[in-house]
């Protein structure tokens, strides 16, 4: 579940639209032959292709651009493209997706294009279309001259590099200093065995296998290879290092294991992972341009990669798409929230399986007001999950009277529920949660700033397990008991 759904549906819907991105890299024109097959050829052993029909779609770094203006971004790409028909095709696909083109320089080759022959979904050979060598010391300084205005002017930069000769060390250096000096982030999708290139960026974004290449430890050592990730983060004076595991989601490596993220793997069926990591780096980029949490970006970009590979062919990811991945997630979210105590301990056991923390806090939550709000908001920004044990009906009348609660614990569980804050709710019937404390044995166990220590229950058994207590100020003046004698006091309307 992503931690500040709200705030990520919220920059969804509005497009992502008050930013701007630039995406400098290897320019491609994607070519993709569809038809059937059904018989084999007599003049070789290959099967014959009917080809039904022809499709062009932006590919490498413009097809980040593209999954970008998906997203509602304002979008500038660099690169170059050939004086050929091509070329032309892949200028006119970013004048009609309104791609500012002003950095996409001439060059004296064919453009990069991969041609795809599919039988329905099935891949029957690719053809390639490259130079085999690096731009020219001029076509490079023309780039140069052309980027330094656009990363000025950009939130956040992109560096797509699928070692096709855009960005050479003097490109890369020059672009994450620029960007540095304007402490704008500069993301990295790599290519190669050494990332040294790419020295003093925000993030680089490899798969376990480009990892691997990197650090020469292989993928099966997956405890190894994490560790050699971390280090080269350190070496390369990284920010964090974001790592595409696949089936096992995104990981991003931090200066210690503890602080680590993780977002497991969307459960979808694949149809194909071309454009998967362009979808990734794109929805990254966005998220640090708005200056979305990176907890809450990793999981939107994992949700956008689980769209993207349900599909056949590159396509990047749009907004209504997302948009609809995210509402069914808020939805489903909201169901699940409310458990009880033996799925409240299996859950809690995922979460520290990811090395995520839990926060704990309980309440009769009666007539929910803005106290609470900010007691659970509170609460929430001290860990990963935040757990809230709410009193029964029983509970509330013992503690508070037979006229209370005003709320049944259904209702009352799911208001809770639909809050961003709440990850979690759970019904107990006691007087106190001590027995719900001891099942769960929270990181965190958070009270109103009407406690003390001393008198918050739970405490000495979540010290005793290494946790700690914390004590939030209190909204004054406002309280359910307040509320229900203000209503006892106003004047009745005459019928």
């Amino acid at each position: 579940m992503i931690r500040n759904l709200h705030e990520a549906l919220a920059l969804v819907e509005s497009g992502f639209s008050r930013y701007r991105v630039l995406v400098v890299g290897d320019l491609m024109l994607d070519q993709y032959l569809w038809g059937e097959v059904s018989r084999i050829s007599p003049e070789a052993p290959v099967p014959v292709l009917r080809s039904a029909r022809r499709t062009y779609v932006a590919g490498g770094a413009a097809n980040v651009a593209m999954n970008l203006r998906g997203l509602g971004v304002q979008v500038s790409l660099a690169g170059f493209a050939g004086a050929d028909e091509d070329g032309g095709r892949l200028r006119a696909m970013l004048q009609d997706a309104a791609i500012s083109a002003a950095a996409v320089c001439p060059w004296s080759r064919a453009t990069i294009s991969k041609t795809r022959v599919m039988a329905g979904h099935q891949q029957l050979m690719r053809l390639d279309v490259e130079a085999p060598d690096d731009a020219s010391e001029s076509e490079i300084a023309s780039l140069l001259a052309a980027l330094a205005p656009q990363v000025a002017a950009s939130d956040c930069v992109i560096l797509s590099d699928y070692a096709k000769g855009v960005l050479p060390p003097a490109v890369c250096k020059a672009v994450i200093a620029q960007a540095r000096a304007r402490r704008i982030p500069v993301l990295v999708d790599p290519k190669g065995s050494s990332f040294a290139k790419y020295q003093g960026a925000t993030t680089i974004c490899p798969n376990l296998q480009e990892l691997a290449a990197c650090t020469s430890v292989a993928p099966r050592e997956m405890a190894a290879l994490m560790e050699s990730g971390r280090a080269l983060r350190k070496h390369l004076g990284l920010e964090y290092l974001t790592v595409t595991m696949s089936e096992r989601g995104i990981r991003v490596l931090r200066e210690t294991p503890e602080q680590d993220l993780h977002a497991p793997a969307q459960a979808r069926e694949v149809y194909d992972v071309s454009g998967a990591g362009d979808t990734v780096i794109a929805v990254l980029a966005a998220s640090a341009a708005a200056g979305l949490d990176l907890e809450s970006a990793i999981q939107l970009a994992n949700v956008a990669a689980g769209i993207v590979v349900s599909r056949v062919g590159t396509v990047p990811v749009e907004r209504d798409s997302l948009m609809a991945a995210l509402a069914a997630e808020f939805t489903l979210s909201t169901q699940e929230k409310i458990v009880d105590r033996t799925g409240l301990v299996a859950r809690a056991a995922q979460w520290r399986s990811r090395g995520e923390t839990i926060v704990f806090t309980n309440g009769c939550f009666d007539l929910l007001h803005v106290g609470h709000i900010t007691l659970l908001e509170d609460a929430h920004r001290m860990g990963h999950h935040l757990v809230v044990g709410l009193n029964s009906d029983a509970s509330v009348q013992r503690l508070k009277g037979p006229r209370r609660p005003i709320v049944g614990e259904l209702e009352r569980a799911r208001v809770l529920a639909a809050l961003a804050s709440t990850d979690a709710i759970v019904i107990f019937d006691e007087d106190t949660p001590l027995e719900t404390i001891r099942l769960l044995q929270p990181d965190v166990l958070v009270k109103g700033g009407d406690y003390t220590e001393a008198t918050v229950v739970g405490a000495e058994l979540v010290r005793s397990a290494g946790g700690r207590v914390a004590i939030v100020p209190t909204v004054a003046g406002f309280s359910t008991t307040n509320i229900v004698r203000r209503l006892a006091d106003a004047p009745q309307e005459k019928a």
